[in-house]
């Protein structure tokens, strides 16, 4: 552990002065500009076994996320939605800075960003998802495992769970006399529109989209929107100890639409 902290914090140190050198020219050390999102495709129905899936390639991240479903009672305060669950799973495989065992604050952090970006904008119609209200409802369960780490976990996960929900099925059902049966047939997740997450971080004095691994590591405070299709920004998270301007998060803000645009051309392909 002590090795990994030190391949965490001082690597890092060691190159801000560079990495500052870089972004007051305009651009990275990767060779993107400040406002560039790295080059990301995306892999739907990946996992046979889900009612949907993707696979997400964002750079060197790779982030899977996969969707089950099962027939549950409804939350009492909505009798007549359905119910959606976001876990994640930070896995030593994707990285030596994960540990193995009972979920983190990181992990935690990441299922709550996007599970509040799909519930609020909303992404699914739950009333469509009632089958028979105040007794049984759709639960749809989004599981997120990052593969490869390679910074910005939350907007691959973001793409990564909106394309499996886009490619996701459930089976039409039966209802009599107060009982469900599953038909063979299935039908399209009731998605009502598409939601893009897009994180921003401060290093210095620079705002930098899509931050890698390294420049999340120098970087002073992060900032994430979740922005709908239609123009709506849904949810926001701020991460790290320093803090935006006014100005800045404006800024931050038409980055993100931007950023926004090119994720929602992915999406809407699926």
């Amino acid at each position: 552990m002590a090795e990994q902290r030190i391949v965490r914090t001082v690597i890092p140190l060691l190159r801000r002065d560079l990495i500052l050198a870089s972004l007051k020219r305009g651009e990275r050390l990767d060779g993107r500009g400040l406002q560039d999102v790295r080059q990301f495709t995306v892999r739907t129905n990946y996992v046979s076994k889900a009612e949907g899936s993707a696979l997400v390639e964002l750079g060197k991240t790779k982030v899977i996320a996969g969707v089950k479903t099962s027939l549950v009672n409804p939350f009492m305060d909505t009798p007549d939605q359905g119910v959606l669950i976001v876990n994640a799973e930070l896995s030593p495989l994707a990285s030596p800075f994960f540990e193995a065992g009972p979920p983190g604050e990181e992990d935690i952090e990441l299922a709550r960003v996007i599970d509040r970006g799909l519930r609020s904008a909303p992404a699914i119609d739950f009333g469509k998802l009632a089958i028979i209200p105040g007794v049984k409802v759709w639960g749809i369960y989004v599981d997120i495992y990052p593969l490869d780490y390679d910074g910005n976990l939350i907007d691959a996960s973001g793409i990564a769970a909106m394309a499996a929900l886009l490619s996701a099925k459930l089976p039409k059902v039966k209802v009599e006399d107060n009982r469900v049966s599953l038909l063979e047939e299935y039908e399209r997740m009731p998605i009502v529109r598409r939601v893009a997450y897009v994180s921003i971080v401060k290093i210095g004095n620079h705002l930098v989209v899509d931050p890698t691994l390294e420049e999340e590591f120098v970087s002073d405070a992060r900032i994430t929107f979740a922005i709908t299709e239609d123009g709506n920004i849904c949810a926001i998270q701020k991460g790290g100890a320093g803090s935006f301007t006014v100005k800045e998060l404006l800024d931050a803000q038409e980055t993100a639409f931007q950023a926004a645009e090119r994720i929602f051309s992915v999406l809407r392909s699926l």
